[in-house]
């Protein structure tokens, strides 16, 4: 275990974004006299999107105790005192959007790392640093992908662990906030961390107020000014369980229209984003091209084409077998499957990667295990902590000896753990799978590889993508949550038995590697010659003070180019 500190890079752009400033002639605090109203900048500023000549900036400025429109320009330079601007323009921060600007800021030179802030009048906005996409013939590519931050967990040291990396560019596959009403999800917050506003969010000044709450962590800002953010919702930027028409936790009636409110979810999240808008701001699904090395397709598994999700008991009804089964139920729906099937046929990437939400591998379990863990919910004691280790070793046991000859049957079947995953939509998850070897036979001389990268379950994963036949198509890599909790959380004695479960080799799991118990981020690094995950965990979420793991030889897994 190392001890975390911050890396000398980092504490060179923290002085260099105070002397910048003082340079240019700003003031650290508020004036009287003619000076006016002070502007605030008290979310630092963030950039996203980014391409080979231009990148999203943002930042939010208002005036203090005023409600008025701000009109900012922004400057980007290639040195932190701003000696050399190399573009510039103007934005506006106003009611409509909620105080917050974004510029789109063009002219770059691919592959560059370059500074950049927002200035109104003589008040000037923290200094971020940020990056373009590198030209054609990169050697290498570094990311850092996130998933899951919910801010009454805990504090976000992931992020400030991530900020402090040699990583390049950010990757957040959802979850970025939380829906939940103060004391909901957690029950108990972290002291300090309560969630604001105390209600579940509905309207679009409830979303607004707990992304500002979000972006208020010292450490989420400390992330945005360090590298540009390529980001996707999940359910709970919405209310969770999401999927097209509704949502687990959402009463159509009694807490309004699903409709208004993913109208008004969207809203708040292209405006506190560093997302480059287009003219339906429900389609985010896009591309980014990195330098030929790899292209990053990031898509929409929550509202832009998704079936509601079915239950586990739902599967022992021939009914719901066959909606689960259809040849026709969706995921991602017929026009996003389009687009993405285009975008990675014309891409001349070795390296197609699908920066999604949910995981993509199957990931099965006996309905006797399952059936094991439900018990434990129920009434969680030694008992039926017991019956889980037990029946796992017997489910185990019997694999080993025979396969599913004696154990698997028609009323103990092998199920996914996870419906709310691919493995609730079979026949979408075929068709992409399906879709991707074909594509990659278009262009052999390519070689093209599939790494899918995926969140949403809190929990760290390393998994084979196969076709429903066994054939193997590529590789999955699921980072761990921010903060949110994982099994670690629900079964504390049973991590290492969870852990052995899925990793078993002899059963019905394509799970190579996994943990259940820790918060963290992946470290993807991609070269000709392989694509390579790290799992970067930290100690403690509930202190500011943690410590960094250096990870071991299975937390480090690569997938052969």
């Amino acid at each position: 275990m190392n001890t975390h500190v911050s890396s000398r890079r980092e504490f060179i752009i923290k002085i260099t974004s105070v002397s910048g400033a003082l340079a240019a002639g700003s003031v650290l605090s508020a004036c009287g006299g003619g000076d006016g109203p002070m502007v605030q900048f008290n979310y630092g500023v963030a950039s996203g999107d980014p391409l080979a000549d231009r990148v999203i900036l943002w930042t939010h400025a208002q005036y203090e105790g005023l409600a008025a429109t701000v009109s900012l320009i922004y400057q980007v330079a290639t040195d932190a005192n701003f000696a050399t601007i190399v573009s510039t323009g103007t934005a506006t921060a106003s009611e409509s959007t909620g105080y917050t600007a974004k510029a789109d800021a063009t002219g770059l030179s691919a592959g560059s790392s370059y500074y950049f802030r927002f200035i109104s009048g003589k008040w000037i906005s923290p200094v971020g640093l940020t990056r373009t996409l590198p030209a054609k013939g990169a050697a290498e590519v570094k990311l850092a992908v996130f998933s899951c931050s919910n801010y009454a967990y805990g504090y976000f040291n992931v992020y400030d662990a991530a900020a402090a990396s040699d990583a390049q560019f950010a990757i957040h596959l959802g979850d970025y906030i939380y829906e939940y009403k103060d004391g909901e999800y957690p029950t108990t917050p972290v002291t300090g961390r309560n969630h604001t506003p105390v209600s579940e969010l509905y309207s679009v000044a409830h979303y607004r107020a707990r992304h500002a709450q979000y972006k208020s962590d010292v450490n989420l800002k400390r992330l945005h000014a360090r590298m540009p953010m390529i980001a996707v919702w999940d359910d709970h930027e919405i209310a969770n369980d999401a999927y097209m028409t509704g949502a687990e936790n959402h009463t159509e009636g009694a807490e309004g229209s699903f409709a208004a409110r993913k109208t008004a979810a969207i809203q708040a999240y292209h405006e506190w984003l560093p997302i480059r808008t287009g003219g339906d701001k429900a389609i985010i699904y896009r591309s980014f091209d990195f330098g030929n090395l790899l292209a990053l397709h990031m898509l929409d598994t929550r509202l832009a084409g998704r079936e509601k999700q079915q239950s586990l008991s739902q599967l022992f009804d021939p009914a719901q077998v066959a909606i689960w089964q259809s040849p026709t139920r969706q995921l991602i729906g017929t026009s996003q499957m389009t687009w993405l099937q285009t975008a990675m046929a014309t891409s001349t990437a070795k390296w197609q990667v699908l920066g999604q939400q949910v995981v993509m591998a199957a990931t099965w379990l006996p309905y006797s295990v399952q059936a094991k863990f439900l018990d434990y919910f129920a009434s969680p004691n030694a008992t039926t902590g017991g019956a889980i280790v037990s029946e796992v070793s017997t489910y185990k046991a019997a694999y080993a000896a025979n396969g599913a000859a004696t154990y698997l049957n028609a009323s103990n079947p092998a199920l996914p753990y996870n419906l709310d995953a691919w493995d609730g939509y079979l026949a979408a998850r075929e068709t992409l799978l399906q879709t991707f070897v074909g594509v990659a036979a278009l262009t052999p001389s390519i070689g093209k590889k599939l790494v899918v990268l995926a969140g949403d379950t809190h929990n760290a994963w390393h998994t084979n993508l196969t076709l429903l036949n066994g054939t193997k198509v590529g590789e999955e890599f699921a980072t761990a949550s921010v903060s949110a909790p994982g099994w670690e959380a629900y079964f504390p004695t049973l991590t290492s038995t969870i852990k052995s479960l899925f990793e078993d080799t002899t059963g019905v799991s394509h799970v190579q590697w996994m943990d259940p118990s820790r918060r963290g981020y992946l470290k993807m690094t991609f070269t000709a010659a392989q694509a390579k995950g790290e799992w970067i965990f930290v100690d403690s979420v509930t202190s500011t003070g943690y410590t960094l793991a250096t990870p071991t030889p299975t937390e480090v897994r690569s997938y052969a180019g």
